[in-house]
């Protein structure tokens, strides 16, 4: 089991993770369109993403199991306005296959990208979680990830779905 950046070749992959992860564990949160993505289509989002980040500070990390891609997570600099992208990173995704879970992937893709944060200067990180996704919740709690009062609402299509965005400082013991 490992950790890497993101090459152009896992873009397919990485693609794939994401569409299968949302239809497994989001089906009931997210709309149809978005579960019927065509994953060639995903995938040349993925490539850019890896390819031609905005930034050096926009990662795309893959968690390995053997040669097979089981998970990813891609950061940003904090898009918030409430937020200083200088010094607080984002997680845009970290998903984990479902068949994968439980085996460390995820808390491995995290501390990764925690060392990736610290070189960049980055004091704290906050992601936006599903309100009603309580396995990703118990994740992040365990790792010292905590709700930091802000909120949202998405329109999925057929109703709104509430995220709740969680912080934790790179100082705190990280899942």
């Amino acid at each position: 089991m490992s950790v890497r950046p993101a090459r152009p070749e896992d873009a397919e992959r990485v693609a794939l993770v994401q569409l299968e992860t949302w239809r497994t564990a989001y089906a009931e949160l997210l709309p149809a369109e978005a579960l019927a993505v065509p994953p060639e289509q995903a995938a040349a989002i993925w490539l850019h993403a890896i390819e031609a980040p905005e930034s050096p500070r926009h990662r795309v990390l893959v968690a390995m199991e053997g040669v097979e891609l089981v998970g990813f997570l891609a950061s940003t600099p904090a898009p918030d306005e409430d937020l200083d992208p200088a010094t607080v990173s984002e997680v845009a995704a970290l998903l984990v296959l479902p068949r994968w879970g439980r085996r460390g992937h995820g808390s491995r893709l995290v501390s990764a990208a925690v060392a990736g944060w610290a070189s960049d200067g980055t004091t704290s990180a906050v992601l936006w979680a599903w309100e009603h996704d309580p396995v990703t919740g118990r994740f992040l709690d365990a790792g010292g990830w905590e709700p930091d009062g802000r909120a949202r609402i998405l329109d999925t299509g057929p109703r709104l779905e509430r995220q709740v965005r969680l912080h934790t400082s790179l100082g705190e013991e990280l899942a």
